[in-house]
């Protein structure tokens, strides 16, 4: 599996149908092993040892399965599309840390870390494929349809958070309605917006693997978090003590936490200054108005500094409204009418539920 520290373009160079992903599986395939460096220069060139080099030699999968049917290393410009040097004795520095266990794998991570360039290895043994680079990060290369598995079952993960996100919008909504809202509702919407962020991030290493063949799990993908960051942002603009400057973001606070406290509420609630969890919270109204179609967001800034709270909002009429600089008449009723809807709606649900 990709880590998420794999450069996602390092990861779609290897992808299903590449060049490289073919050569990968020839190899596999001939059960010959392999060490291929992708670079050229003086620091690739002070690493080779012996071998011979090759002048008009263009990379081919085939060609680089034929070469790898000698004992030595590879050296490829895959940007230039040209085979630099084959049975080569590479000779990193030894005192260069490693975690691998076989020659082979010790060999490629430190010419990566020496040289800054991508290494594949493959095991003659185990036919084990892995590319090395550098910052002590690695990935193997896995079958697509193992790729595809795992893509689903984070598809799978994602659409039940997507269901619980949107339970969690539908309830703070009627406690607006009610003026029942403590942090807690807030911090249940926040929180779940920020996992499927987290999740969606995670998915992204093994779409770029999955190259072409992803476009199905990235559209699912994209379906499953529209509009939850916006939502999100606006939850927090709703609630925060201060308003939130412009530009700032939900997320800012969110990133400095560890992976595991995303799942603490109490966490999430601290790092956003929603605290005591069980306070009572009143929203400015900020996430009801940018909900109504074609409404302008400098007219929404007008209406919210006029009334300065989702309470007083939902009491105003059209007359009042109107009377906000950039509403005018017609905008008016239809912000009223949105305003009632909304409410009619959150009391049906109650009564349904």
């Amino acid at each position: 599996m990709p880590t998420a520290a794999a450069p996602l373009q390092l990861l779609r160079r290897f992808a299903p149908g590449t060049p490289l992903r073919t050569a990968a599986e020839l190899v596999m395939q001939q059960g010959t092993g392999a060490l291929i460096l992708f670079g050229s220069g003086p620091t690739v060139e002070a690493v080779c040892s012996g071998g011979f080099t090759l002048s008009n030699a263009p990379y081919t999968a085939q060609r680089i399965a034929e070469l790898a049917k000698m004992d030595g290393g590879i050296v490829v410009n895959d940007q230039s599309g040209q085979i630099l040097r084959a049975n080569v004795h590479f000779m990193p520095d030894a005192s260069i840390e490693t975690a691998e266990t076989g020659t082979r794998f010790r060999t490629a991570e430190r010419l990566s870390k020496q040289t800054g360039c991508p290494v594949l290895a493959v095991s003659e043994e185990s036919h084990l494929v892995a590319v090395v680079f550098g910052g002590n990060s690695r990935f193997m290369l896995q079958s697509t349809t193992s790729l595809l598995d795992e893509a689903n079952q984070r598809l799978q993960s994602l659409e039940r958070l997507r269901r619980q996100f949107d339970d969690a919008v539908r309830r703070l909504e009627r406690y607006e309605v009610d003026d029942l809202v403590s942090f807690r509702e807030v911090v249940s919407v926040i929180q779940r917006a920020a996992v499927i962020r987290l999740l969606s991030r995670e998915l992204e290493p093994i779409t770029a693997e999955l190259g072409d063949q992803a476009s199905v799990v990235s559209l699912q993908a994209g379906d499953l978090v529209h509009e939850v960051d916006e939502v999100a942002e606006l939850v927090n603009i709703d609630y925060q003590k201060r308003k939130p400057r412009k530009g700032s973001s939900v997320y800012a606070r969110l990133d400095a936490l560890a992976r595991d406290d995303l799942f603490d509420a109490a966490s999430i609630a601290t790092a956003l200054g929603f605290v005591p969890i069980e306070t009572p919270a009143h929203p400015r109204g900020a996430r009801v108005l940018a909900s109504v179609p074609r409404l302008p967001n400098s007219v929404a800034e007008a209406i919210l500094q006029k009334f300065g709270s989702y309470a007083r909002l939902r009491g105003v009429s059209a007359e009042d409204l109107a009377a906000v600089g950039g509403v005018g008449p017609m905008r008016a009723q239809t912000i009223r009418a949105y305003l009632s809807r909304l409410e009619e709606v959150s009391l049906l649900g109650d009564v349904v539920g």
